[in-house]
């Protein structure tokens, strides 16, 4: 039985029409129609009457009371009406750009400076390889159960309900505190062209453009993020070309560069230290990339859609991260002053190269690329926090007001929370706005470590589940590249990374250890600790996980008919198999 049969049937209509046509399943009455994602029937009362309407709540149908909170937190998410009209190129440019932003193009910067372009290029490496593995098992799950609150939710689902609070509040806050730090950043990047003007003029008009798009919904989302990606994928291309170009001297006053600067200054700027102490830099950049698998429940067909999305993510470390960051230590010499004597897109190497070959006009250029991905960055931001605050209120980890979405599938609680704790993007133009961000960004520093490192867990749990529970990957419509092996990979180097952190924090690079350097790299653990022990004595949970005889592997499933499913799965791979060996190639990848 399909998960929309669990609503009222009185109020539903057959629920074999596909969600993704449009409103054209009619009634006698002609003032009626079925909404094409909720399949709830609806009364055209115009534009103005349905759009005040669309802010009420849509009614989720009766819950046993008698259910545990596990596996009441998973029918709610099952039951979300979240709509689907994300379209498989939303999703793709979603999953190729959505989260390039400042982390790539300014905070490169200082980690050039800090640990030298062997050092960027090695850590940017490793923590790629572990993004595509923790990617494709993020796909796999999300295939499997395209539940609203996805990966957050997961840890509640597969390993225990504390660890779940932990991860969703600490999903939640990394993204609450982005938005505001974009913001300023937006503000910052302006006053490469001029400084003069006040930066509360600019994040106001920045503040208004992140309303006016998250107000049109997961369509407003999927559209302004498709630009956004479109622009900075062409930008960074176009830069790949120009710093091949410079490199070999093509510019105005450039002679051959070639890799004199892993000659002098040096490769490494402080040794095996400087390589821990850019992981978290490299980090930053990749937070974001698991957005994907959060739209999962919010896209048309995800079952088609999502593994082409995974899979483009290889492409876009390998393409975008590494051989644009590797251009970048070629250009730019480690000891430029520049790299950390300036903020913003002056401190960019990528706008630094451009002015150190004499082109005139691309480094405008290419701060205005930085804008466009820091506003891409802060929207995403509003996405993210909004619907891991309903998840949060789905699992009981928040009032249950914060759940609330509406006829439209908007999370307008999560929503207004976001833009509420946006408004410290105010703090702009106050004359301590660095100590201030400074411990903003300390909270959600190390979240993305902890995130990704739950997700590979997760599907490590679920794939023991399946096997204890007598099940096997033959049900599933899509499965890792990377298998249980990837997801190994991926736990074991985030516990490196935050063991690497912990040493820089406690013995910063050229400086005394002192408890505020500590704390403002490793703050978000000891909340972290805190919040579990919190769930643990408040909730009375004392499970530290859950067995995998008892993980809840139906309740959300899209794909109910398991025989249909096996026999479909078979007939797509003999078709493959049947295909000539550059088409198996472009698919595996693609």
């Amino acid at each position: 039985m399909s998960i929309e049969k669990t609503y009222d049937e009185k109020d539903m209509v057959d629920t074999s029409v596909s969600p993704v046509q449009d409103y054209s399943l009619k009634h006698d009455d002609a003032n009626v129609y079925v909404d094409p994602y909720t399949q709830f029937e609806k009364e055209d009362k115009g534009f103005f009457r349905n759009f005040a309407d669309s802010f009420k709540p849509l009614d989720l149908g009766e819950i046993d009371p008698n259910l545990s909170g596990v596996e009441r937190a998973n029918l709610i998410a099952a039951r979300s009406p979240l709509k689907r009209s994300l379209k498989s190129r939303h999703l793709q440019m979603i999953a190729i750009g959505g989260s390039i932003g400042a982390g790539l193009f300014v905070g490169s910067g200082s980690a050039l400076a800090t640990g030298g372009p062997a050092a960027v290029v090695i850590a940017w490496i490793l923590t790629g390889i572990m993004m595509y593995c923790t990617v494709q098992a993020l796909g796999e799950l999300c295939i499997a159960f395209p539940v609203a609150g996805s990966f957050v939710q997961y840890n509640t689902r597969f390993i225990s309900g504390a660890w779940g609070f932990c991860m969703a509040w600490n999903y939640a806050l990394q993204w609450l505190v982005v938005l505001p730090m974009e913001l300023v950043t937006a503000s910052i990047t302006i006053d490469y062209w001029n400084s003069e003007i006040n930066s509360a003029a600019w994040v106001t008009l920045f503040y208004a453009l992140v309303v006016c798009i998250n107000l049109f919904g997961v369509k407003g989302y999927g559209e302004a993020e498709f630009i956004f990606a479109l622009l900075k994928v062409l930008a960074i291309i176009g830069y790949i070309i120009l710093g091949i170009v410079i490199n070999c001297g093509g510019g105005p006053k450039g002679g051959y560069i070639g890799g004199a600067y892993w000659q002098e200054p040096g490769a490494f700027a402080a040794g095996f230290k400087g390589v821990c102490a850019v992981f978290v830099t490299s980090a930053f950049s990749f937070a974001g990339t698991e957005l994907c698998g959060l739209a999962a429940a919010e896209t048309e067909n995800p079952r088609k859609s999502l593994p082409s999305a995974t899979k483009q993510v290889f492409w876009r470390i390998a393409l975008f991260y590494i051989i644009s960051l590797t251009l970048v230590g070629l250009n730019v010499p480690y000891n430029d002053e520049r790299l950390l004597g300036n903020s913003g897109a002056a401190a960019s190497p990528f706008v630094i190269s451009i002015q150190n070959a004499g082109i005139r006009g691309l480094p405008s250029v290419m701060n205005a690329v930085i804008l466009i991905a820091v506003c891409s960055v802060a929207n995403s931001s509003v996405y993210g926090s909004s619907r891991t605050i309903a998840s949060l209120a789905d699992q009981g980890f928040a009032p249950r007001i914060c759940g609330y979405i509406d006829r439209e599938g908007r999370p307008l609680v999560g929503v207004g929370i976001s833009l509420f704790i946006g408004l410290l993007c105010y703090l702009a133009a106050s004359a301590h706005h660095d100590d201030v961000f400074n411990w903003m960004l300390a909270l959600s520093g190390l979240s993305s470590i902890f995130t990704w490192g739950s997700i590979c867990a997760c599907h490590l749990r679920f794939r023991r589940a399946l096997q204890v529970q007598g099940r096997g990957t033959d049900e599933l419509s899509f499965t890792s590249q990377c298998g249980v092996i990837g997801s190994c990979f991926g736990v074991l180097l985030n516990c490196l990374i935050l063991m690497a952190q912990f040493w820089v924090a406690l013995f910063p690079i050229g400086k005394p250890a002192n408890p505020t350097s500590f704390f403002q790299v490793f703050l978000c653990v000891p909340i972290l600790i805190i919040w579990y022990f919190f769930w643990v004595f408040y909730n009375k949970d004392y499970k530290f996980f859950l067995r995998s005889k008892d993980i809840d592997i139906d309740t959300g499933r899209r794909e109910v008919d398991l025989e249909l499913l096996k026999q479909e799965i078979a007939e797509e791979k003999a078709f493959l198999k049947s295909k000539p060996f550059y088409y198996r190639l472009y698919k595996f990848w693609c």
